[in-house]
Parts: structure tokens; C-alpha cells; sequence
């Protein structure tokens, strides 16, 4: 997470009344939400912010142990069921002592029978009630309406789920993103789950492909609850002239991380917001490309992501069409897309035109810059 979000948050949390909600989002176990979270209570609180642990679930790593230390951490509410010692958030005590942050793990985490409420989600939504600010985690496989989705993919039937709702009453999201490779061998290396469960895991939920196709629908969620932010901006603010700046991507562009580069680099001297936009035509379905195709697009997108880019993979019948739609919603400014290689003969002689000559040639107001990414940029 880049400083500039961490100091977002903390001017949010500075002049609002209502608690703020913030919320580390995932596709899977082990990508580093939790510790993500652990280390923004320590920025906090080195800031001047009163930072408390409600709850965190370290599941028996290290890592994440060390990164609570030196957090303030209100002790857990312990509860008989069934003979046997739960722990839960104590919730009535993170209410009395009422800190400015509080650090609540596992948003979607069922509570003991006998609690208050009977999801974690609930207890967060009376903490922002009371007017405190929460951080949180969750796994995008935890949304209600992404069930039925998750199951036909997986084939797991996720129990501990909540609302869309909830997530939609977030003030900022922030994509916890690991390379599906680096998080298998974060799993063998015994730093998800302990090694007896580690082959049944990859076998089954940890499958690669099962991680890329839950890697895309957080992504999509992540553009779907920034989509719903933007609409909901005032009409002044809707007016202003657009002046965020998209990167288009393609499966067989020559050079994307050259492209990509280029275009965080221009964001920065611009001081502007920047997108990766990959537009998947019914030609390019998962179904229908190779696996090495499908890598590389994976592989692109995990760039942008670590460059800076919001990333938004976009379904649509015609490119062109595609980027405009997605440059007028987003008040785009300024498209770099990389240079097409020259069209055959026959194909110029039945005066067919190429992507980037169709772009130009529909795009008004907008200034579309072309990047020879061969040329070494």
C-alpha cells in the first residue's frame, strides 16, 4: 500500500464524526491482508492516532505475531460451547475504550452462539455507529452474491458470508495482490496452513486456476465498487474537465511492461490518476486462449497492479468502442496504447485500418498518445 492512501485515511479519519470503514481485500488466504493491516496501525499510531487491536487471527505465524507487538490489543471475550474455549472480539470493551482506529481481522468471521451479533460485520457496523474508525480484512470469496459463482468455480461451498452491503459502505478498498505462483509457495512453505494440509489444499481450493479465476472477480469487484463511488460524486464534480490518464493493454501487445512503465511515468509528472485497462473480446475467453496467453495477461496485470494502475479487465465485442466507453466514465484525459504492427498489403488496399487508427479516428476531446514500446522507451 503506498503511503499516499495510508495518508488518506488518516485525513478521514482526522475530520470525520461516523466511523470510516477501510477494508483490505483478497482473493485467498496468505496474500497478506492481515499484515497489511498490522503494518497501517503502526503508521497510524507513529502519526498521532489512537490504534487499537480488537482482533487479529494470526493463525500460528511469526510474521504476523511480530507485526501486533508494540500494537495496543484489548484482551478477547472467552466463551464456553459445546466444552469447548472460544475467543471472540470483546466488543462492549473496544466500545469502552474507545479508541480513534480500531483493528477488527476477519470481516466476514462468524461469532459464537450466545454474542451479540452473529457476525463480526455486525459488531464493526456498531463500532462505526459509536464513531469509530475500523480496519478490516476480507476474502472476496465471503461476498453474498458471489456465492453461487464461487462455488460453480471452486467447488466450495463458502459458509461465513455478508452482504454486499457492507463492503459498498467502505470509504476506501484496497487490493491485497500476490502472484498466484507466490502464494502456492507461500502454501508449501508451510506459511498458510501447517504441512498436512498443504497437497489437499492445492489440489483442491488452491488450484491454480481456481486462483486466477477468484484473482479476476476481485479485481472486478474492486472496478465495480469504484464505479459505484464515482457515480455517486456530485454533479460539480462530475463536470470537471477529464484529466485521468489509461494505459490499454493486450494479450499480444510486443512490449506491455515497457507500456506500463511509460505510463506510471507520465502519470507521476502529470499528478494524475492512472488505469490498466485489458478489454477481453469473446475471442480472447479463458476458455479460448492458451495457458501461456492466459499467464502473460496475468503476469500484466500483476505489473500494473505494482505499479500503481487501477486495474480493470473489461468484457466487450469491440475494443475501440470499449476503451471510449470506459474513458468517458472515468473522465480520461489522455489513452497510451502501444503501436500496432503495419497491416498487410491487402488488407490497406481494402482500406481496412488498424486499432489505433480506428481510436484516433473515433475519439473527440481526448488526446490518445502512441508508444513504440520496440524502440525502448
Amino acid at each position: 500500500m503506498s503511503d499516499d492512501k495510508a495518508l488518506s485515511f488518516l485525513q478521514l479519519i482526522r475530520h470525520a464524526k461516523r466511523g470510516k470503514l477501510k477494508v483490505y481485500l483478497g482473493y485467498g488466504a496468505g496474500v497478506g491482508k492481515t499484515c497489511q493491516m498490522l503494518l497501517e496501525g503502526h503508521r497510524l499510531k507513529e502519526e498521532g492516532i489512537d490504534v487499537a487491536v480488537g482482533l487479529v487471527e494470526t493463525h500460528g505465524r511469526a510474521e504476523t505475531g511480530r507485526l501486533a507487538e508494540d500494537l495496543d490489543i484489548v484482551p478477547r471475550r472467552k466463551t464456553q460451547y459445546r466444552g469447548i474455549t472460544i475467543e471472540e472480539m470483546d466488543l462492549n470493551a473496544v466500545l469502552e475504550r474507545r479508541p480513534q482506529v480500531v483493528l477488527v481481522d476477519e470481516l466476514a468471521h462468524t461469532n459464537v452462539p450466545g454474542s451479540k451479533n452473529g457476525k463480526r460485520y455486525e459488531d464493526v457496523l456498531d463500532l462505526l455507529a459509536a464513531g469509530i474508525h475500523v480496519i478490516t480484512t476480507l476474502n472476496i470469496q465471503h461476498l453474498e452474491t458471489l456465492h453461487d459463482t464461487i462455488e460453480d468455480l471452486t467447488g466450495v461451498n463458502v459458509h461465513e458470508r455478508l452482504p454486499d452491503s457492507v463492503l459498498a459502505e467502505a470509504e476506501e478498498i484496497v487490493n491485497v495482490d500476490l502472484a498466484p505462483e507466490d502464494l502456492q509457495q507461500r502454501l508449501r512453505d508451510g506459511k498458510i496452513y501447517p504441512q498436512e494440509r498443504v497437497n489437499t489444499a492445492l489440489e483442491n481450493f488452491f488450484k491454480r486456476v481456481n486462483l486466477d479465476q477468484l484473482r479476476e472477480l476481485t479485481l472486478r469487484e474492486l472496478a465495480s465498487q469504484l464505479d459505484i463511488k464515482r457515480r455517486s460524486r456530485p454533479d460539480d464534480e462530475e463536470d470537471m474537465a477529464p484529466d485521468q490518464l489509461m494505459v490499454c493493454l493486450s494479450s499480444r501487445g510486443p512490449n506491455s511492461a515497457a507500456l506500463l512503465r511509460y505510463g506510471s511515468r507520465l502519470a507521476g509528472r502529470l499528478n494524475r490518476n492512472w488505469y490498466a485497462v485489458y478489454v477481453q473480446t469473446p475471442r480472447e475467453a479463458p476458455t479460448v486462449i492458451d495457458a501461456t496467453t492466459q499467464r502473460l495477461i496475468s503476469d500484466t496485470l500483476s505489473l500494473a497492479k505494482a505499479l500503481g494502475a487501477q486495474v480493470f479487465p473489461y468484457k466487450g465485442e469491440d475494443v475501440v468502442d470499449t476503451i471510449l466507453r470506459f474513458a468517458r466514465e472515468y473522465r480520461v484525459g489522455h489513452i497510451l496504447i502501444g503501436r500496432p504492427n503495419p497491416l498487410p498489403a491487402w488488407r490497406r488496399w481494402i482500406r481496412q485500418k488498424t486499432l489505433v487508427e480506428r481510436l484516433i479516428l473515433k475519439a473527440r476531446g481526448l488526446t490518445i498518445v502512441v508508444v513504440d514500446t520496440k524502440a525502448g522507451i
